[in-house]
């Protein structure tokens, strides 16, 4: 998808949703890596992290989409358009956006086994296995892997 193909899906999706036009820049921003878009205050531009098309497709974008055109409208009409005023909540769920992407941030993960029990245990740091033992049955552990996957909390053996 170029710029201008956002450009254009940007407006529509203004018209349809919000039923006010889009009158500003929309453009894709490979410097964003942690965000799915971003609002600039001064100058009313929309930047979008191009990864979101790219890992996820059409869909999450238009969610993402939907979440700086909340920013948008609602800061020009001079509502509460931080992600903590009822306003916001309110037109997100209303337009049917996203309140957060999904994750576009691939991290390294280090396995390791305890030698006792065999449970397998996953952490984003490494770890001293000199120091350290299995949580189960205080178990010496052993270092497996480091794999560049996609983390999250539901991926760890044990939760806090």
């Amino acid at each position: 998808m170029t710029d201008q193909e956002l450009q254009r899906l940007v407006e529509k999706i203004s018209m349809d949703f919000f039923h006010l036009p889009f009158l500003h820049r929309a453009n894709f921003n490979s410097r964003l890596r942690t965000t799915g878009g971003r609002y600039h205050l001064k100058t009313h531009d929309l930047d979008f992290n191009p990864l979101v098309f790219q890992m996820y497709g059409g869909q999450e974008l238009i969610k993402v989409i939907k979440h700086e055109l909340c920013h948008y409208h609602l800061h020009l009409a001079g509502k509460g358009y931080q992600h903590k005023d009822q306003d916001f909540k309110r037109l997100l769920s209303k337009t049917g956006g996203s309140r957060y992407v999904q994750p576009l941030v691939k991290e390294a993960t280090h396995s390791y086994k305890c030698r006792s029990c065999g449970t397998l245990i996953l952490r984003r740091r490494k770890i001293n296995t000199a120091r350290y033992v299995c949580g189960n049955c205080h178990g010496r552990l052993l270092y497996i892997e480091t794999s560049k996957q996609q983390v999250s909390r539901s991926n760890y053996p044990f939760q806090k």
